[in-house]
């Protein structure tokens, strides 16, 4: 997104850096995150109006504590220093961090001691979310007291100049009561950002963008036919019109009949000509015997870009691949924004083999799923659609923990079709943000009939959530859940047994694998 009105995050190693990203976006300004010891001609570069620095795991006094190379606090824009970054900024300028201090982990109440900018129009106190270690015990010199609470007596900060603020708790976590008020005051307030950032302004730029870069070139799309590639083939085909050739492949992991549904869509809403490659069965026989989910999801991505490959070959004037890949993915994946811990590989992030020779063009690689979303909204794609659950790249195969085969995925289909339905009915589906059933390489012992019976158990998972960053499981009526059990152990062969998921992320990751 190109736009002079930007708030850059440094990433100190917090997890959950892109959650401040979130929040500032939400105010309708551009967020982007970058490591904390981007070079000073980089930061000059992207020419912030404001820059907020994450928390993080590490001790400012730590040998190799992160540190950046400049002091950021002297860069010429307002800064928001949170937690870790607060403790930077007093570490920096002279204050005093305690390593010795009481850990504070959970919510706690903020007293206010200044309702000028950053607690402007705010109460005398409110909640808020703590989760440190260290503390600041004394403030840099003529730094003012702006906020504290019963553990923490510097709680907030601000400079004498009124453009430098750090606070102690964590006011992009939804824990925290008035925390997207406290961020929407720095933004706009004290950065003067104005309110450019929405889908629309991000489809026109897009376009334009898109459009000038692509030129006559042909792109092909890798189709999933999930929300984020489907809404990506709109944008694009705005952009570029018939210089896109989009291609769905039947990986034969997918859900019950998920290509005739894509493929009809395509053909009937959106008029965009789209190629269906049936590719089931090399993909179960590179799967055959498979067990590690981080094979799978290689193997799978290989797959898929040998055939994304082989249809490349057969349109003359190809030069570009596009994929439907967002942030999460991105950070997920690769830890390219700072040193924050790779949790685990996405099929559709960095695994493109230099001999394709393909450039590639991935139009929300900065988006979140909740942006998407409004994108999709915006560029006409249906209602029923655009709400959809997420569904993985790798499909069933990363719900079917173990080795991969056709009956497996017969037994798992069922089994989701169910829930799925079940849901519906109960019309609880749009409360909803994911759910699915996960297949576990494991028998449990039943009885049906008079007839003992050894079969399969399968695990319900359902979670509520913006982003997937953070999830919380969701709260069935226990009659939905008692209906969709019974259903399931009657209706599929192969499973006698159905439980339910109550792992929040963290500490759990959504999809089981």
């Amino acid at each position: 997104m190109q736009t002079n009105e930007k708030i850059i995050i440094l990433d100190f190693g917090a997890q959950y850096t892109q959650l401040i990203a979130r929040k500032v976006r939400e105010n309708g300004v551009y967020a982007e995150i970058y490591p904390f010891n981007i070079s000073y001609e980089k930061m000059k570069e992207l020419n912030p109006k404001g820059i907020i620095l994450s928390g993080g795991p590490s001790s400012v006094y730590e040998k190799d504590a992160p540190i950046p190379s400049y002091d950021v606090v002297d860069f010429g824009v307002p800064v928001l220093g949170i937690c870790y970054g607060l403790q930077l900024i007093a570490y920096t300028k002279g204050g005093v961090v305690d390593g010795a201090a009481r850990r504070e982990f959970g919510r706690a109440e903020l007293l206010i001691d200044s309702h000028e900018d950053l607690f402007m129009d705010l109460p005398s106190s409110t909640t808020v979310w703590m989760s440190h270690g260290d503390a600041l015990k004394e403030p840099p010199a003529g730094y003012k007291i702006i906020g504290h609470s019963d553990n923490s007596p510097v709680c907030a900060v601000r400079s004498p100049d009124k453009k430098i603020f750090g606070v102690q708790f964590h006011p992009e976590v939804h824990h925290t009561q008035l925390g997207n008020k406290i961020l929407n005051n720095f933004v706009r307030s004290i950065c003067g950002c104005r309110e450019v950032w929405n889908a629309e302004s991000f489809i026109e730029s897009s376009i334009k963008n898109i459009s000038e870069k692509i030129g006559d070139d042909g792109v092909l799309l890798a189709l999933s036919g999930g929300v984020d590639s489907t809404v990506a083939a709109v944008l694009l085909h705005k952009a570029i019109g018939e210089n896109l050739h989009c291609v769905h492949i039947d990986s034969g992991v997918m859900r019950t009949d998920e290509s005739k549904i894509v493929v009809e869509l395509f053909n009937q809403s959106f008029k965009i000509p789209i190629e269906l490659v049936d590719g089931s069965e090399l993909f179960l026989e590179r799967l055959k015997d498979v067990e590690d989910p981080e094979k799978k999801r290689k193997i799978i991505g290989k797959t898929f870009i040998d055939l994304f490959e082989e249809s490349a070959k057969k349109m003359n004037d190809i030069k570009w691949l596009g994929q439907g890949t967002l942030y999460p993915d991105v950070i997920e994946s690769l830890s390219v924004k700072g040193p924050s811990a790779t949790i685990k590989s996405h099929h559709n992030v960095g695994g493109l083999p230099e001999k394709m020779n393909l450039k590639i063009i991935e139009p929300f690689r900065d988006l979140f799923k909740d942006e998407v979303r409004e994108v999709g909204h915006q560029l006409g794609v249906p209602e029923w659609f655009v709400e959809r659950h997420p569904f993985p790249g790798p499909g069933l195969a990363i719900r079917i923990l173990g080795a991969v085969s056709k009956d497996r995925l017969e037994v798992l289909r069922k089994a989701d079709d169910i829930y799925l339905e079940e849901i519906h009915n109960a019309k609880l589906y749009d409360e909803i943000w994911q759910a699915f059933a996960v297949l576990l390489p494991v028998s449990s012992v039943g009885v049906m009939g008079d007839s003992r019976t050894y079969e399969n158990v399968c695990a319900l998972r359902a979670v509520t959530s913006t982003d997937g960053m953070t999830a919380d499981w969701y709260e069935f009526p226990p009659e939905v859940l008692a209906k969709i059990s019974n259903r399931i152990i009657n209706e599929v062969r192969g499973i006698n047994r159905v439980v339910y998921d109550i792992t929040s992320k963290p500490p759990g990751t959504i999809e089981w694998e």
